[in-house]
């Protein structure tokens, strides 16, 4: 006979207690469902999405959304998948406070465990609306990502905003948006407006995918200047800036950027919006950005764009790029980008295309609109040029694979960035479009240029922003169509060679070569103004700020030999104290000297002085004519009748 003891039936009611209240717990959590694919071409109703972007002091965007619903499970998603962003890089870490309720009670959710952007909850029997309220804390400081909430501007993003449902295509999704902006700011945005009660504005339903493509900035300085007056289709840029004296534009400046839009319609024999919005802020506090969207782009540089506008030549195809955006990347664009919502992986195959070529027509419009000048253009060139022709990391990794970048890196800073490479397909992408341009020009007695590619390619429906989507073979049958060649092969062995070099053909066909002299173009000036500090790439092999810090070591390179890594600063340069101006003094005078430079360096706690065996001297690049030859580059950045 078993002995009774009194605290074993206390601990089985306490266990069966517990089993109960675990039970019901379970009961009123979502039970665990796989994320729906996208297969359903339309979403039941109209979601509501309300954000309050009042809360500049903490930096806080408040979230408030209304979605129509059945009973039943049901998957919402985060954006992850960026399409001007190439990779999974949504910033789902910032979503917080996520609540939902029906019928004014709470509705519990669950992350799905696999596929962590999607939440699962079961919408109570009787509901017909779920309500959604959570925050997306942006940034406070550059680490922890780009600021887009100051006290003078604000960028809404929407793909940091919104939640959507899984199962449906995004075209099929329709969001009707509301905004709370701080009192008496001013905004722009590529979406439609309905109207605006104080501060608050209402905006017309749009489906998902052009409201997750249509951002907005807004501030308390604005000033925005018509780019094409008198125009049907409007383009406009919007400038935002931290004070009102960085808006004051002389008449010339903007002209400039009218003669782009001109030239750019010239060029591309279309348009593929029914109006477009530059959103450009200029401002020390604000993140820099250019991101493309099909009828908008978002843009921010430092304050000084139209007031230092000298200064500033090196930084003015930011625009022009942005703008080619519209027509390549997002009217046409590569087939791996044709999916269907955001939570699924793009195919980034083609970016040499879609980004390359853009930075390509990028520097060709800013030269042929004069924002930037012939010479800045040359200059440019000879840069990117010296760069690329140094990559290292070309022996053991192919441009092609470069494309994988924004999904394996999401542009974290790499140590050894020569070596490893990073996302080369835009300005190496920009050589090879030059190098098939010029052999057009070459061997059509220059009747034809990659300009007859552009306007049969991106004119095809005109006045339609539905994407038009391609393959390698379709670039390879179009370019065909204005030159027949094996542009399959040519194109192939540029992107998937290793070297050596960099792909540097088309210089030569375009009547010019890349040489080295021991004076500094004024692109490069620029360039070490912005960096506050000196590129000594091409003598010394690295480049280092005003306060010591390496960077962007060459592979195999003088100071890479020397022992020199990313994470050390110079402390004297022969036993003087380090500023860039004595760094260059010391090679200068090591030309003609068998001593090494000593430079004494830091890394971490430890001090000790490094023999830096280099002799030759200065070295910056620039382009030389090459004698007897035609010049194409001339004609290529000059501004089409």
């Amino acid at each position: 006979m078993t002995a009774h003891h009194p605290h074993r039936r206390f601990k089985t009611l306490a266990t069966r207690s517990a089993t109960a209240a675990a039970l019901a717990l379970t009961l009123a959590l979502p039970a665990r469902a796989d994320v729906p694919a996208p297969v359903e071409p339309t979403y039941p109703g109209t979601i509501v999405l309300n954000v309050d972007a009042t809360n500049l002091s903490q930096q806080i965007f408040q979230m408030r959304m209304s979605i129509p619903v059945k009973p039943g499970p049901l998957t919402l998603l985060y954006p992850q998948w960026l399409p001007a962003n190439h990779g999974p890089n949504g910033p789902i870490t910032q979503l917080a406070g996520l609540k939902f309720t029906a019928n004014g009670k709470p509705v519990e959710w669950t992350r799905d465990p696999v596929q962590v952007f999607a939440f699962h909850v079961n919408v109570p029997e009787g509901a017909t609306m779920l309500e959604a309220e959570y925050q997306y804390l942006s940034p406070l400081d550059s680490s922890q990502g780009r600021i887009t909430m100051t006290d003078e501007i604000l960028g809404v993003q929407w793909v940091s905003t919104t939640l959507y449902p899984a199962g449906y295509v995004a075209r099929g999704i329709t969001v009707q948006p509301n905004l709370k902006l701080p009192k008496g700011w001013q905004y722009a945005t590529a979406l439609e407006t309905e109207n605006r009660q104080g501060d608050e504005v209402h905006f017309k339903p749009h489906d998902l995918e052009t409201l997750m493509d249509s951002p907005l900035f807004a501030g308390h300085y604005y000033k925005q200047f018509d780019l094409d007056p008198g125009a049907r289709v409007p383009v406009r840029l919007n400038v935002f800036a931290d004070t009102p004296e960085s808006l004051e534009a002389k008449p010339e400046q903007i002209e400039a950027h009218r003669k782009l839009v001109q030239q750019a319609y010239k060029l591309f024999n279309s348009h593929h919006y029914k109006h477009y919005d530059f959103l450009f802020a200029l401002s020390d506090e604000f993140g820099g950005i250019g991101r493309e969207h099909h009828q908008s782009s978002e843009n921010g540089v430092k304050p000084g764009y139209f007031t230092e506008w000298a200064k500033g030549e090196s930084g003015r195809d930011l625009l022009p790029h942005e703008y080619t955006h519209s027509w390549d990347g997002k009217f046409r664009r590569p087939a791996g980008q044709n999916v269907p919502n955001f939570n699924t992986p793009l195919q980034n195959e083609l970016l040499w295309v879609y980004e390359g070529q853009t930075q390509y027509w990028g520097s060709v419009l800013g030269a042929r609109s004069t924002l930037v000048s012939m010479q800045g253009a040359r200059d440019a060139l000879a840069a990117t040029a010296a760069r690329y022709d140094s990559i290292a990391g070309r022996s053991w990794r192919a441009m092609q694979d470069t494309v994988n970048d924004p999904i394996l890196n999401a542009r974290r800073p790499l140590g050894w960035a020569n070596w490893q490479r990073s996302e080369d397909y835009y300005s190496e992408g920009q050589l090879i479009w030059l190098d098939v341009d010029t052999l057009i020009r070459e061997k059509s007695g220059d009747k034809k240029s990659l300009d007859d590619f552009a306007k049969a390619f991106y004119s095809i429906n005109d006045g339609s922003f539905l994407p038009a989507f391609y393959t390698f073979e379709d670039v390879v049958a179009a370019l065909n169509k204005v030159l027949p060649y094996d542009w399959a092969t040519f194109l192939r062995t540029r992107v998937d060679g290793h070297g050596p070099g960099a792909p540097l053909d088309g210089l030569a066909r375009a009547g010019w070569k890349l040489v080295y002299t021991d004076t500094p173009t004024d692109y490069i000036k620029s360039y070490d103004d912005r960096l506050k500090g000196a590129d000594l790439s091409y003598s010394v092999g690295f480049t280092v700020t005003s306060d010591g810090n390496v960077r962007n070591l060459i592979w195999d390179g003088p100071g890479f030999r020397a022992g020199l890594a990313a994470n050390t600063s110079i402390v004297a340069v022969n036993n003087r104290v380090f500023k860039p101006e004595v760094l260059k003094k010391a090679i200068k005078e090591a030309k003609d000297s068998k001593e090494p430079i000593q430079l004494l360096v830091k890394k971490g706690n430890v001090l000790r002085t490094i023999a830096l065996d280099y002799h030759g001297g200065l070295r910056y690049p620039r382009l030389e004519r090459i004698p007897g030859t035609k010049d194409r580059l001339e004609s290529i950045y000059s501004a089409l009748k």
